[in-house]
């Protein structure tokens, strides 16, 4: 990390009779001027810059940028900021080592070293979303599942294992392990980073950026770091810098305490509503207040988790005494400990009461005692519902959807004791990372079981119950607190340790209950504890998500429906027949300390020894060593994508778009799980059509996000989401579209293949926030393989709108109030993109030439929503993988 150090602020810090070299701030102050009421995670990014100064991407202008920032509380200035490292998780590291192994291919090709193409910043990855909810509630369920992960996805990680001994700066955490996010906060998170360089060490803080949106959790723990594509990561892995406006801060101060009962899900609920409503998008949200004091890190990991559901960039917590005294608490090392607190107190970072409040872009508050008992849904993370109106909310969904009539009515189901009707929690799943890094809320849902077993309440036998740590040291003190037996007995055994039901991977439900869901049209609910519940994510047969705290998913599985106020309705009945009510179950906030209490490091450091080790199925994966992979044709989840298949020829220069077609012409909100679903492949579908023609049996399907390795797969998959509506057929579900000219109806897949055939360029017209959701790198390389050349929406999730970019899709943006609505486009239209070309700016305005079906003719103006000058220099070059490449062969 050469750094010019025009300020001359390099110093050096003693910790414990050992000397690391740091870039100080307040040295550099000295010349900035006072920066001390700068936000926190501001001072992060001051500092990386001071560090990779080089007067080539890093100028002195950038660090008087951030200083003036305080005066403006914002800045139209772009930097290029370099993180420490890069996280990943397998849906989405697998296509990233594949894009890597292609490039190696490439480089091999053309004549080069196929080892130059390497992780320059360390990389981790975590295969944590594999494991499917396929076996449940019984002991054996966690042993019959990991048996049939390995068996499911042998291809994927034989060729991970390969990229564990191929690649450099490389580390793979074997399945079975936990959830990245968590393994990030429990072991690899340092909160300060060091490296030795010319017999120096250097000390800076930890920083990432990761291929899964929720990377944010980390933020929890004082590290900066938030989601971005894969396609963005692996440029990141390859030493390019991400490319970026100073943000905005929003700060939100906390006061008060948490009244008992309430929990931090129910925090992270009401602060993602608030958030929302703020606007948030695109910039940092930084905590901050006398609030903090009673806030566990647990508390703020699970806020800082749910950052992409409130819409910010990240949500930060700075460094603090709970800092410290979670990191003694997972067992990291007393010498990292010290330097964290010397650190952070040097350079300014350090939060105490005696600091003076940071100065932000807008400021919000929240007194935690008006927090209240919450859930969200049935399709939104910010839907926040109070727990006593969720019956009323669910009958809300039933009359818009015309059900309300038949809403008592129940549905014999076939070989059971029992009915089916709407409302019914069809899964009810402790489940991924948001919650299940928190040990308050994990002994709350043992000891709800443990109460309710004691009252004599059993869950309903139509619900499907799971659990699913973020990792072992879960269940390691669940049973020390002798919590694990009563979770055991009302069917939350351990099912994996992964990302289960919120990814998707929720697995079959029992046949007579899908049979009678699908004879009868219901609308049945899910609840989880989790953080996305769009449509279609979860299960394709649940249209109702509720994302709640792990304790009341154990309270949902006893009730069996969510018609119902928890408040004032009894969950069950005892065996005395006297009803049960939620609040004679509920424990007490002495019961979780209590069970909290039992917690120590030594668990952690037992657990996370041999973290890369893995069990006997995974080390006995034998692969091929070499630098270069031996790609297997009949393969169905690992090919050799197409993306460098014309890397040796000059890239074409940026041109006008001449007679597009609209592919489809979506609404407001379509997710990247509406793009590129993650979960259940359709026998019926493109997709599902592929694999069978390969020999794939329909149970052996996987998921998509498992088959992301395969190209084939996820541009068939491309828009297939079954709950995705295409404008051009009116209110119709499923990734269909019309043909033009004609009006033919084929799958989205099959018309953009046609249109490929014929040479005929295509778009894709949307509402407003296109592209929330999971960074999901397949969104913006299964649009680009269809042949879409642009994507016209009101406005753009951050993250999709990079990756589009870095794919060479444009991303052009509605301006005036216009929409697809007001300027008449049905879908029949063909369209012209004008002021294209090799001299292209960022934010430049562009015009779309419309002629329709009548021969009538006008035209609109758009933003194109290339953002940054290095973005202009991906995009001409094919893409930001295209760049990097076409650089390491021209060197």
């Amino acid at each position: 990390m050469p750094s010019v150090d025009s300020l001359k602020c390099r110093r050096s810090l003693e910790v414990n009779g050992k000397a690391y070299d740091y870039y100080s701030l307040p040295e550099a102050a000295k010349q900035l001027g006072d920066i001390s009421r700068l936000p926190t995670s501001l001072k992060v990014l001051l500092e990386n810059l001071l560090r990779w100064e080089d007067n080539l991407t890093v100028h002195a202008e950038d660090f008087a940028a951030l200083a003036a920032w305080l005066q403006s509380r914002s800045s139209d200035r772009e930097i290029q900021y370099r993180p420490a490292r890069v996280l990943m998780q397998d849906f989405t590291g697998v296509p990233a080592v594949v894009d890597l192994t292609a490039m190696r291919d490439a480089v091999s090709k053309a004549g080069g070293d196929p080892q130059r193409i390497n992780p320059l910043s360390p990389v981790d990855l975590v295969i944590d979303h594999s494991v499917m909810v396929d076996r449940f509630g019984s002991e054996q369920a966690f042993e019959q599942n990991v048996a049939m992960e390995m068996k499911r996805n042998g291809e994927r990680y034989e060729f991970l294992r390969w990229g564990q001994q191929a690649f450099d700066n490389f580390r793979v955490v074997p399945p079975g392990t936990g959830i990245c996010h968590q393994v990030n906060l429990e072991y690899l998170g340092q909160v300060v980073w060091t490296r030795d360089e010319d017999g120096k060490t250097i000390a800076y803080p930890d920083t990432l950026v990761g291929t899964d949106s929720h990377t944010t959790m980390i933020n929890g723990l004082g590290v900066l770091g938030w989601g971005v594509g894969g396609i963005e990561a692996e440029a990141a892995m390859l030493g390019q810098p991400v490319s970026m406006l100073i943000p905005e801060v929003v700060g939100m101060r906390l006061t008060g305490k948490l009244n008992e009962g309430v929990t931090a899900t129910d925090l992270v609920l009401t602060v993602t509503q608030m958030l929302r409503k703020q606007g948030v998008v695109g910039k940092f949200v930084e905590f901050f207040g006398p609030g903090l004091d009673h806030l566990p890190l647990a508390d703020r990991a699970t806020i800082g988790n749910m950052a992409p559901e409130y819409g910010a960039t990240c949500g930060f917590f700075p460094v603090d005494q709970i800092t410290l005294d979670y990191l003694r608490l997972t067992g990291r090392d007393e010498e990292r400990i010290a330097l964290v607190e010397a650190y952070s107190k040097a350079q300014g970072m350090w939060r105490d009461t005696s600091s003076p409040d940071p100065l932000f872009t807008a400021t919000l508050e929240l007194d935690l005692s008006e927090v209240q008992p919450s859930l969200a849904g049935p399709k939104r993370p910010q839907d926040r519902v109070s727990l006593g109106d969720i019956g009323a909310s669910f009958d809300l969904l039933l009359e818009t959807s015309g059900r309300k009539p038949q809403a008592d009515q129940g549905f014999a189901v076939t070989g059971e004791q029992f009915d089916l009707k709407h409302g019914a929690v069809v899964i009810a799943a402790i489940t991924s990372c948001t919650n299940t890094s928190n040990p308050n809320v994990l002994m709350a849902a043992g000891l709800v079981a443990k109460k309710a077993l004691e009252r004599g309440l059993q869950r309903k036998p139509w619900v499907k119950s799971s659990l699913a740590p973020g990792s072992k040291v879960v269940t390691d003190y669940l049973e020390r607190a002798g919590l694990t037996t009563y979770l055991d007995q009302l069917g939350f055994n351990l099912v994996g340790y992964g990302c289960t039901t919120c990814i998707g991977n929720s697995g079959p439900l029992p046949e007579a209950i899908g049979q009678t869901i699908t004879d009868n049209d219901l609308i049945v609910s899910s609840v989880l504890s989790g953080n996305r519940n769009f449509e279609g994510r979860v299960h394709p047969m649940v249209k109702a998500n509720w994302l709640a705290s792990p304790p009341l998913v154990v309270a949902f599985a006893l009730a069996g429906t969510t018609r119902i106020d928890m408040n004032s309705e009894p969950l069950g009945h005892d065996a005395q027949n006297r009803p049960v009510y939620l609040r004679d179950i509920w424990p007490s906030s002495a019961e979780v300390s209590e069970a909290v209490a039992k917690i120590d490091g030594q668990m952690f450091r037992t657990r996370y020894a041999d973290v890369f080790t893995g069990d006997e199925h995974w080390q006995s994966i034998a692969v091929t060593p070499g630098d270069t992979y031996t790609w297997n044709d009949s393969s169905s989840y690992v090919q050799n994508p197409p993306f460098f298949e014309h890397i040796g020829q000059p890239p074409q220069p940026p041109r006008n778009i001449e007679n597009a077609r609209i592919l489809a012409l979506f609404g407001d909100s379509i997710t990247t799980d509406h793009i590129s679903p993650a979960g259940n492949i359709k026998a019926s579908s493109p997709a599902g059509l592929y694999l069978q023609q390969l020999g794939v049996q329909p149970e052996d399907f996987n998921s998509y996000g498992s088959r992301r390795g395969n190209h084939e797969v996820m541009m068939r998959g491309t828009f297939a989401n079954i709950r995705i509506k295409n404008e051009m057929l009116g209110g119709e579900e499923g990734g269909n579209t019309l043909y033009q000219p004609g009006g033919e109806k084929l799958s989205i897949y099959d018309a953009a293949m046609r249109y490929q055939t014929e040479g005929v360029p295509l778009v894709v017209i949307a509402g407003k926030e296109y592209g929330t959701g999971s960074s999901r790198d397949w969104a913006a390389k299964g649009t680009n393989l269809l042949g879409v050349k642009a994507v016209i929406a009101e406005s753009f999730e951050r993250i999709h709108r990079s990756n589009l970019i870095g794919m060479g899709v444009l991303a052009l943006q509605f301006v005036d109030g216009q929409t697809r609505k007001t300027l008449g486009l049905d879908g029949t239209e063909k369209l012209s993109i004008r002021g294209l070309s090799a001299d292209i700016k960022p934010r430049q305005m562009l015009t779309v030439d419309v002629e329709r079906t009548d021969g009538s003719r006008n035209s609109f103006q758009v933003l194109c929503r290339i953002d940054t000058l290095n973005e202009v220099q991906y995009f001409k070059a094919g893409g930001i993988l295209h760049f990097v490449l076409r650089q390491l062969l021209g060197s």
